[in-house]
């Protein structure tokens, strides 16, 4: 394990690395190790130790923090100024037994870690203003500033995000936060399979009333939740999230009731419930705990039943949906492959990402949706670009 204390021993550390071949395993705080295929390398590259806010301005709307800042922290300092990421990133260390709010600001934007929230407000990568980072070469650069429109030089941030540390080792990051929404309502429909339930959160999205956030539970998912309306409902879960002033998000919560109510019978939570059931969805807190391979499949929103349909045919399964239906957690039987054939073979153009599974599995089928050739060919020269020895994260995404 090698510990920089700042960008100068990070930028002696991978200049040094770049210069003999040596592979190096790059970790923030250590939440997500177990996501991606295993690695094989020398040493250890820990950024827990560059930690901080070096920026914070309220009135304009962003932050700077050194890469390693846990992310509870950015939260509590936010929350202070009634402000909040509104890409709400996903907490992922609980699925592999890790704390609860371990997670790095570096390791949500290397791994484009995005909620429920993004459905309205965008991901992780739409946030990030810019960043300083050392690529494979040794080489310490940055990219994009602090202001919201800088069309100055190549927009990296977008590369960067979901890179998974196979690119540079980012230092710091600035990016853009928002204001917490005065009020939350969630409108619940009870008793609708997944079909019915993806028609019904279609209908909500494009309804005037300005829904953030749109999921469903099918019974056996919706029975493990901690908000007693919800698991009491003996019966699938249909969930839509309004917010903001409070006379905006009462009135819109009552209206979509109306709307909604040709679909089944409703309920509505407030404020403290809402939070208890959004985080569930976000960090996929049904799945924790259970030893089963978990799937991460990003597809249309209406395609979500018919592939869950044409899956469950082979693998018996539990899942559940977030983003309207565009994002399915699944999780299937143990097998020495996963089901990743029968499962890309079914989502059509869609991507199904290998979120947890034992590393022999990882090891033997690829964790990520492969790439066709000509895209396939372009992530290659990128890499090289970056990182022409691979010494930065081999092998961790193909």
């Amino acid at each position: 394990m090698v510990a920089p204390r700042d960008n100068e021993d990070v930028h002696q550390i991978l200049a040094d690395a770049a210069a003999s071949g040596t592979p190096l395993e790059v970790v923030g705080r250590g939440s997500k190790r177990r996501l991606g295929r295993p690695m094989q390398t020398a040493a250890s590259l820990d950024l827990s130790g560059l930690a901080g806010i070096t920026l914070y301005e309220p009135e304009e709307l962003v932050m700077t923090a050194r890469a390693g800042t846990p992310l509870a922290e950015i939260d509590q300092a936010l929350a202070e100024r009634s402000q909040r990421l509104a890409f709400e990133p996903m907490d992922m260390g609980p699925l592999y037994g890790e704390p609860e709010n371990s997670a790095s600001i570096g390791g949500v934007f290397a791994a484009n870690l995005s909620g429920s929230g993004r459905l309205r407000h965008g991901a992780a990568r739409d946030h990030l203003l810019g960043f300083k980072a050392v690529n494979g070469r040794g080489e310490f650069f940055k990219s994009g500033s602090r202001v919201v429109k800088n069309v100055t030089g190549y927009d990296l941030s977008k590369v960067i995000c979901g890179s998974y540390g196979t690119l540079a080792a980012m230092t710091e990051v600035t990016f853009k936060v928002l204001p917490a929404p005065d009020k939350t309502r969630t409108v619940l429909i009870f008793g609708l399979d997944d079909m019915r339930a993806a028609e019904a959160m279609s209908a909500a999205l494009g309804s005037p009333h300005e829904v953030v956030a749109a999921a469903h539970l099918p019974a056996s998912i919706a029975a493990r939740s901690s908000v007693s309306y919800v698991s009491g409902a003996g019966r699938g879960v249909t969930a839509v999230r309004v917010e903001g002033p409070t006379p905006s998000a009462e009135h819109r919560c009552r209206a979509l009731r109306e709307e909604l109510a040709r679909f089944g019978e409703t309920e509505e939570l407030h404020g403290m419930n809402s939070a208890k059931l959004w985080r569930e969805v976000r960090d996929a807190r049904f799945f924790v705990g259970d030893p089963r391979p978990l799937w991460r499949l990003s597809l249309a929103p209406t395609d979500g039943p018919k592939a869950i349909s044409r899956i469950v045919r082979a693998l018996q399964g539990e899942w559940f949906y977030d983003w309207g239906g565009g994002l399915v957690w699944l999780a299937i039987p143990i097998s020495s492959d996963a089901g990743a054939h029968i499962i890309r073979g079914a989502i059509e153009g869609g991507h199904a990402t290998l979120v947890r599974a034992d590393a022999a599995v990882r090891a033997a089928v690829p964790v990520f949706q492969p790439q066709p050739g000509p895209l396939a060919a372009l992530t290659r020269r990128v890499k090289e670009s970056f990182d022409p020895k691979g010494v930065l994260n081999p092998g961790r995404m193909g």
